[in-house]
């Protein structure tokens, strides 16, 4: 287990516990951003940002501006999660790999009925990923279209159980509302969308996304790094968000906000 910082609880004034300390099993982090396994599928956003805005650091990749107190939640949050969807800009960026759950957090995930594998599912138009991620033993889910050039060629580089055709009213765009109902279809209802920028925005104008978790990092970087969520038009209307808890360590704060739906 990494060294990890204890977390000040600073919302809500009366939770019953004002320090989290950091444990192997994280049971008490894990109680609280656990969700009802009942309520059906669950899609919830976890970003970072800096003080002024960023995105991301000079180097153009979140790693740049995150910490031992986001990681900390990050490491939970995908042991509560039955599939980590990214975009294809951010796993190229990021460089992603098979995801796998730390071993002191299993026996948490199993116990709230989570399969013992996490899923990484990948949204990208062209079907272009790096061959890193494909040709492993455990490829990632390919939500792509129907005019992807390279359609064929990854149905037949990871089987067709692989690759989801996910279109919508757009032509050449993967549709979101058919990307999540694709992973619902396979079990797949606790959804942590990692990014990027695009798909977050694509995900909440769809009106698919029932929470945020944002840290804040204390830096103000400047340039020309996007904001977390970003579309050509705005939100409409502005989605309004519920503040559920705020945690803070060595200056970052942690918030968990509940986003209103519009179908609600």
């Amino acid at each position: 287990m990494p060294d990890l910082p204890a977390l000040d609880v600073l919302l809500p004034a009366d939770a019953p516990t004002r320090l989290l300390a950091p444990r192997a099993d994280e049971a008490e982090l894990i109680g609280l951003f656990a969700t009802d396994p009942a309520t059906g599928v669950h899609v919830r956003a976890n970003m970072v940002s800096t003080v002024d805005g960023a995105a991301t650091g000079a180097t153009r990749v979140s790693g740049s501006i995150n910490g031992p107190a986001d990681l900390r939640v990050f490491r939970v949050l995908r042991a509560l999660a039955d599939v980590v969807l990214v975009g294809a800009g951010t796993v190229r960026a990021e460089r992603y790999t098979p995801l796998d759950v730390p071993a002191e957090l299993r026996a948490a995930r199993a116990a709230l009925g989570r399969r013992d594998a996490l899923e990484l599912a990948v949204v990208t138009a062209s079907g272009e990923l790096p061959g890193s991620l494909l040709d492993t033993d455990r490829p990632p889910l390919v939500l792509t279209t129907a005019s992807a050039a390279s359609l064929g060629t990854l149905r037949a580089r990871l089987g067709d159980d692989r690759v989801i055709v996910a279109d919508g009213g757009t032509p050449g765009a993967v549709d979101p509302r058919a990307v999540v109902a694709a992973l619902a279809d396979r079990g797949l209802v606790h959804v942590l969308a990692e990014g990027g920028p695009t798909l977050l925005a694509q995900l909440v104008d769809a009106d698919l996304v029932d929470e945020l978790c944002l840290t804040w990092s204390p830096q103000l970087v400047g340039g020309p790094a996007g904001r977390i969520a970003h579309l050509p038009t705005w939100f409409a209307p502005a989605r309004a968000l519920t503040l559920s808890h705020l945690l803070h360590a060595d200056g970052v704060l942690l918030g968990r906000w509940q986003v209103a739906r519009l179908g609600a």
